[in-house]
């Protein structure tokens, strides 16, 4: 008698399963830098400074480290399951981004509660004496709202992004895992371009400045996240009911059971490229397109390329460069595929000129994400087949250092170059993306091979921990060694860069050395990174 098909089995049911997951993660990103691209904005409309926009955008990972909010995520993740984390992780964001769109609000200013946080949260017992407070003496009332609304939804967002890693595991294991997580992260991270294009042009509508649009735009999108969500949780228990699989009756979960976590040298070298890796992009990001702003002579369009309407013409082409050259990776037909790639090459040429001709920093940013979107099913595939995970993450940590670099020096010397700053930022920026989706496409897959199934979702939740010191530390050290590198500057498109971007290099090469040391810890002990995931 043939063993019954479950849903899983089911190709089309499985990938639809990721879509969900991975448009829900879509939204979250997009609100995760929501005011990135608009920092010359709160700096000129909310008072904020670099060491004030750096604390708030560190703001999202405190409770995650300092609170352990990320370790108790794991824990109702392993006792709850992945359907139950998920929509919580959906109301959570939703709660902590409704808050921080109230502290940049018109509506917010000249309040009451505006007058309470200017003369409270100035002094945190413990946490300033560490040095590892929020807030600080003098930060604007409007950013230690809009940071607490951060740590809120920033629990969220890691509670998010371990569940949906669980989740695939649950949906692919044995089949396509590292494909389906280098493409979950690669179409989640469509969302950074979607929030370049959009955040500034919502901001600027009708030729009326007022930010707390750009926080509205990405409030909507978390409603459509939990809704996501929500259709996952019927698809998720509709396959338990047919496997018999009963999550939310695992085996209790132990203390001892992160004891097991922590005596593998594997999981720590995992856990710390991680967190150097992350450290150097996720902070980056919330800068770059000021850090563009400061070192690209840009002539902001006019007529038709200063109009609406060109952004929705350039975010279509996005699109279509996104979808042509990700499908690609999937077409068996060799004809069809070169075809796809084409189309995706040729449109990319048109957007990158949009771009130029639009002559804004955000619009250049936005092409960060899509070359990782063409890549990283390829990389995904590779590892399920062929393996190299290892290899991957040193190559990734190369290119990272060679981007990082090249916009410390090398692009300040195009300055008064349009054309020529242009191309250059162009090109790092896409390098800079590609090296970025060796990361899930490697690394993610990498974690089942190094903990028992059983407390998976914990050793998720520990990494993700981690990482969340180093994003919860840089940005705040962006900002602060921007403003004490730049003594006086107040133009918010004045600043010097070179120093918080040698920082973020020399991350690179940390975790190169780790890499290094992986690959040959992997070998000693056989751990398995190096081969492939399909047997």
């Amino acid at each position: 008698m043939s063993e019954k098909l479950t849903l899983r089995d089911n190709a089309t049911m499985r990938w639809l399963a990721l879509l969900l997951l991975a448009l829900a993660m879509f939204c979250s990103y997009i609100f995760m830098d929501i005011l990135s691209p608009i920092k010359d904005l709160m700096m000129s409309e909310r008072g904020w400074d670099s060491t004030a926009f750096g604390t708030m955008q560190g703001a999202e990972t405190f409770l995650n480290v300092f609170v352990f909010f990320l370790i108790f995520a794991g824990i109702i993740l392993d006792k709850m399951g992945v359907r139950f984390t998920a929509v919580l992780s959906g109301l959570v964001m939703l709660v902590g981004a409704g808050i921080q769109y109230y502290a940049v609000s018109e509506s917010f200013i000249g309040s009451g509660v505006e007058e309470w946080f200017t003369n409270h949260l100035n002094y945190i017992p413990g946490f300033d004496e560490l040095g590892v407070s929020p807030f600080y003496e003098g930060m604007p009332a409007s950013a230690k709202l809009a940071a607490i609304g951060f740590m809120i939804f920033g629990c969220g967002t890691e509670m998010g992004g371990i569940t949906v890693s669980r989740g695939i595991v649950k949906w692919f294991k044995g089949r396509e895992t590292a494909m389906a997580m280098g493409s979950e992260m690669a179409l989640a991270r469509l969302g950074v371009a979607t929030c370049m294009i959009f955040s500034p042009f919502f901001a600027k509508l009708g030729g009326n400045i007022d930010v707390s649009r750009s926080v509205a735009f990405g409030v909507v999108l978390l409603c459509i996240a939990l809704i996501m969500f929500v259709v996952y949780f019927f698809m998720d228990k509709k396959l338990d009911a047919q496997t018999g699989e009963a999550e939310e009756k695992d085996d209790p979960f132990k203390i001892s059971d992160i004891g097991k976590i922590l005596k593998s040298g594997g999981f720590w070298l995992v856990a710390l490229l991680c967190v150097l890796y992350y450290s150097a992009i996720f902070p980056f990001q919330k800068y770059a397109v000021n850090m563009l702003q400061c070192n690209l002579t840009l002539t902001p369009g006019e007529g038709f390329w200063a109009s609406e309407t060109v952004t929705f013409i350039q975010y279509a082409i996005m699109l279509v460069v996104a979808v042509c050259a990700f499908t690609s990776n999937f077409m068996k037909n060799k004809g069809l595929k070169i075809g796809l790639m084409a189309i995706a090459v040729v449109a990319l040429v048109v957007y990158c000129y949009m771009g130029y001709m639009r002559g804004t920093a955000e619009t250049i940013f936005a092409v960060f994400p899509l070359l990782a979107v063409a890549i990283t099913p390829i990389l995904g595939g590779y590892v399920d087949k062929k393996g190299k995970a290892a290899s991957m993450l040193m190559i990734g940590s190369l290119l990272l250092i060679l981007c990082h670099l090249t916009f410390a020096f090398i692009l300040p010397m195009f300055k008064g170059s349009a054309v020529g700053g242009t191309v250059v930022a162009y090109v790092t920026i896409l390098v800079l993306g590609a090296s970025f989706s060796l990361v899930p496409a490697a690394l993610w897959p990498s974690v089942p091979k190094l903990v028992d199934e059983k407390i998976i979702g914990s050793a998720y939740a520990l990494i993700f921990w981690i990482q969340n010191i180093g994003l919860w530390l840089f940005p705040l050290l962006i900002g602060k060694v921007l403003d004490s590198t730049n003594p006086g500057v107040t133009d918010p498109i004045a600043f010097d860069y070179t120093w918080p971007l040698v920082m973020l290099a020399c991350l690179g090469v940390a975790s190169f050395i780790l890499g290094i040391i992986l690959k040959g810890v992997d070998k000693k002990k056989g751990l398995g990174l190096e081969e492939p995931n399909i047997k």
